[in-house]
């Protein structure tokens, strides 16, 4: 019988530990690496419990609280982390990777240029999660919302590897490669920039920025900019879960797009800006990847983006403690 693929995945927080549970329910050969050893000592100990649009799951899995202490070969590993966590566990890894091993990066926003950088380009391998997922109390993880994962190289077409990646995760939920994955990752940044940042500015939950004109506003001006920046980078942007095309929106009336936020906000009305809750647990947040990575595409083409640089700007200064969360901060913004 052909060997399987062993897979290593750093990070036990919502995404990483569902991965990991699903995956070794399907047979694979998984190890995760924990944040620390009592952690590691208690998914393989004591165990996780899965609940929500996955069905339910409980799963001893494998873990260890240190990269340093892996003795085997892996085929892949999954960094699942935080994309500020990244570069650190990027040169953590580097000097063990086996040859033909790929690194997978299942963060928020676009990290994979600075991945590419440090592990390789030829190995590094994008991933969309388009999928929602979240921890509760006590050890149990919930698959939130359906979805799909979208992967591909940034530098090359897909290859044998990505195929077997691609029917690995194919286990969890549908699978498309993609030849163009930058653009992909583009689409969901465009998303995050608007939800996650300006929760995390204002501290609402979707539905309730959504409600107020000047929110809409304000995310109909973070997608100019970026679509602006995607023209100049010749990046195509496809629809965003295959259903919101950034460039039609920004085309349709301003009744239209008015229309069409406000049913988006009632449909997703409990949704919290991840980067939100990273502030209130007094961490970093993912904003630099998305706000900050449009800013910084913007100045190397010479474009203006001062809605993303501001938002960028106000985030940092938040985790800073020179900025408090506040809808006060909406009123800084200038929109035409």
């Amino acid at each position: 019988m052909k060997k399987a693929p062993v897979i290593v995945i750093i990070g036990d927080g919502s995404v990483g530990v569902i991965v990991a549970a699903i995956l070794q329910k399907s047979g694979y050969d998984i190890m995760m690496i924990a944040k620390n050893d009592a952690r590691a000592k208690h998914l393989s100990e004591h165990g996780i419990e899965i609940t929500g649009v996955s069905g339910h799951i409980t799963a001893r899995i494998p873990a260890l609280g240190d990269i340093t202490q892996l003795k085997r070969r892996p085929d892949y590993i999954f960094i699942t982390t935080k994309a500020p966590d990244m570069p650190a566990v990027a040169q953590k890894i580097q000097p063990i990777l086996p040859d033909e091993c790929k690194v997978v990066s299942f963060q928020n926003g676009i990290v994979e240029e600075k991945l590419a950088k440090i592990v390789g380009k030829d190995r590094t391998i994008g991933c969309v999660v388009g999928w929602g997922a979240t921890r509760h109390p006590g050890g149990v993880f919930e698959m939130t919302s359906k979805g799909e994962f979208v992967i591909g190289y940034l530098h090359k077409a897909a290859d044998k590897q990505l195929e077997v990646l691609a029917e690995i995760l194919s286990h969890i939920l549908p699978v498309e490669t993609s030849d163009s994955i930058l653009n992909h990752l583009y689409s969901k940044l465009i998303i995050n920039a608007c939800i996650t940042t300006v929760g995390a500015i204002s501290g609402l939950l979707l539905g309730q920025m959504l409600k107020k004109k000047i929110y809409r506003s304000l995310f109909i001006a973070i997608i100019r900019e970026a679509i602006e920046v995607a023209d100049a980078m010749k990046i195509s942007v496809p629809k965003y879960a295959g259903k919101l095309d950034y460039y039609s929106l920004l085309h349709w009336s301003s009744a239209r797009q008015n229309l069409f936020l406000m049913a988006f906000g009632f449909k997703y009305r409990r949704l919290k800006s991840s980067s939100l809750q990273s502030l209130e647990r007094g961490q970093k947040t993912e904003v630099p990847y998305f706000s900050g990575y449009i800013s910084e595409k913007a100045k190397e083409c010479s474009i203006h983006s001062p809605v993303n640089d501001l938002c960028t700007l106000m985030v940092k200064e938040i985790e800073d403690g020179k900025r408090k969360i506040s809808t006060e901060n909406i009123k800084e913004f200038i929109l035409s």
